[in-house]
This record gives structure tokens, sequence and C-alpha cells, in this order.
């Protein structure tokens, strides 16, 4: 099973993108509610899924509750351009956001994991060079 670390501000974001990029690991942020049923299905069928969990073991794993929808909620939800979870950014070992590789909704773990490999180890490679 994934373990995420929490965070609730955008300046809690910065930290841990910046704490990943100094390891040389890449980042995903899940949005999350408790009311979110797309959300609630991610966690039981991607989530757990061995090829899914192999695809991120290098990846510094972070999920924003937005449960409550309070102003810190909406503040990082806006930071992105997000009206509401799930959705799933991510940034590459250098720190740097990876726009184009959003996730909004549910996604079934074959297709999930293809889309972790393209957006995250094509920038571990040039990381690495």
């Amino acid at each position: 099973e994934l373990q995420f670390a929490r965070i609730k501000t955008v300046a809690d974001l910065k930290v841990a993108v910046a704490s990943a990029s100094r390891e040389g690991k890449a980042v995903m942020l899940d949005f999350y509610a408790d009311w979110c049923v797309s959300c609630k299905e991610m966690e039981r069928d991607t989530f757990t899924d061995q090829n899914v969990i192999n695809t991120l073991e290098d990846t510094v794993l972070l999920q924003a509750d937005v449960t409550a929808n309070d102003d810190a909620d909406k503040a990082l939800m806006e930071h992105f351009g997000i009206y509401g979870p799930p959705s799933i950014e991510f940034y590459g070992p250098d720190g740097s956001h990876r726009p184009g590789y959003q996730v909004v909704g549910y996604k079934p773990a074959e297709e999930f994991a293809a889309h972790v490999n393209r957006a995250i180890a094509p920038s571990q490679t040039q990381a690495r060079r």
C-alpha cells in the first residue's frame, strides 16, 4: 500500500518538493477528500496495485486532504487551477512542476502506472545524466 505524507498549504508543498529535489526524487501530489467517490476508487483499486506501487517506489508521495474545503485547501487547489479532487500533480526530481501530466478523475491501475512512467521517468533519466 502506498504511504502518503500529508500537506495542507502551498508552503508545505514547496518545502516537500525542495526536500525531494535535494534527494533527486520525483513527487506525486494527490488531492483527496472523504466525500470524493473517485478518490476512494483510486485508493481501493489503483493505489493498491503492485505495478503502481513498484512504479512509484522512488517517488515522494504527498496527499492534500481537501475534505474541509477551508481557505488553505482552496488556496492549494487554486495554485494548480483545480476545482476539486481527484486530481494528481507531478514534479520531476529537479523540483520542476510537470503540468502536462496532471491526472483528473479516476484512472485504472494499468493506465495510471503507464501515465506515471511518462510523467516521472523522463525527468529522472535526465537528472541522472
